[in-house]
């Protein structure tokens, strides 16, 4: 089991910043590609970012490339997505999740463990 809790989240005017974390407990953290989803009210939860075990790889969904990054730390266990340039169709509950397989896919079925979520609400 993997525990995942994120903090961070809040409200913001649009061309703001946010960083978000998400501190992991239980299994070996490093074994783990992490990645940040979203959800909007009414729409589906969608990939914004992911990074592979070591930390040498990044993904991001187009919507967010430039504006947002990911990053993790392995020693202390977590991982973070700096937001910047924030618009109102950013606002979200964002998810961190964890990747048993490694790939830092884009796809939802690929995460194992997943975090309560933070609210994201930025204000135009």
């Amino acid at each position: 089991q993997v525990q995942l809790v994120e903090s961070g989240g809040g409200l913001v005017q649009a061309g703001g910043s946010l960083r978000l974390s998400c501190a992991a407990s239980g299994r070996t953290f490093s074994n783990y590609a992490m990645a940040w989803f979203r959800q909007a009210p009414g729409k589906e939860r969608e990939f914004v970012a992911s990074i592979t075990r070591g930390g040498s790889s990044t993904y991001y969904a187009d919507s967010v490339k430039g504006r947002f990054t990911i990053s993790r730390d392995n020693a202390k266990n977590t991982v973070s997505l700096q937001m910047n340039s924030l618009k109102s169709e950013d606002t979200a509950v964002y998810y961190c999740a964890a990747d048993y397989r490694g790939t830092g896919a884009r796809m939802r079925a690929m995460y194992d463990y997943w975090g309560q979520g933070t609210q994201v609400t930025v204000s135009s």
